[in-house]
């Protein structure tokens, strides 16, 4: 018979990011962090391949982070809208950990579930900073997207970036959003 985790379930089921511009300091430092970061890597890994990275910026470092998500939009012609939502998301965060995907060469796993993998850490991780009292969002958008970015905060080649994960401490809850609706989602096959 299962060994059920009503308490896991429940925050699940209930579980929202936060919206990053509403996320100030503190944010979530020494062993409360590294529990955030342990807990993140808990992720499916085929073949123990590791196929990702975590890079911590703290609020100091957000300025730097800014200016390069300004430079990098004007100069790939990025709607000026975009750049400057970009550019604020940065300067205001109190914290943000970059997951890198680092693809392996392997002949048993193929890229995309590496990709996959990367992402599971995104979500993982934003799942712990909530669990451990924090607010968290995952954000991409054209800055991580972008080569030259990326190379910029110390991508190798071949690497780039899977999220940045916005954390610090919520100020504001949004309002629950519908979410989807489980039959028209599923299909039992058989």
């Amino acid at each position: 018979m299962p060994d059920p985790n009503p308490a896991a379930l429940d925050f699940l089921l209930t579980r929202r990011s936060r919206p990053a511009k509403t996320l100030r300091k503190p944010a979530p430092e020494g062993a409360v962090l590294d529990r955030i970061i342990e807990a993140g890597l808990r992720v499916p890994d085929h073949g123990k391949l590791e196929p990702w990275r975590l890079v911590v910026f703290r609020a100091d470092q957000m300025p730097r982070l800014a200016e390069l998500a300004q430079a990098r939009g004007a100069a790939t012609g990025v709607a000026a809208e975009k750049v400057e939502k970009a550019a604020n998301s940065f300067a205001a965060a109190p914290m943000i950990v970059m997951v890198v995907t680092a693809p392996v060469d392997s002949e048993k796993i193929p890229e995309i579930e590496q990709l996959l993998s990367a992402g599971c850490v995104c979500l993982s991780l934003v799942n712990a900073a909530l669990a451990s009292g924090y607010g968290a969002n995952w954000i991409t958008g054209f800055a991580a997207h972008d080569p030259e970015f990326g190379a910029a905060l110390g991508l190798s080649t071949g690497e780039s970036i899977a999220g940045f994960i916005h954390m610090g401490t919520e100020t504001a809850a949004p309002p629950e959003r519908p979410r989807p609706d489980v039959a028209q989602k599923v299909v039992v096959a058989g």
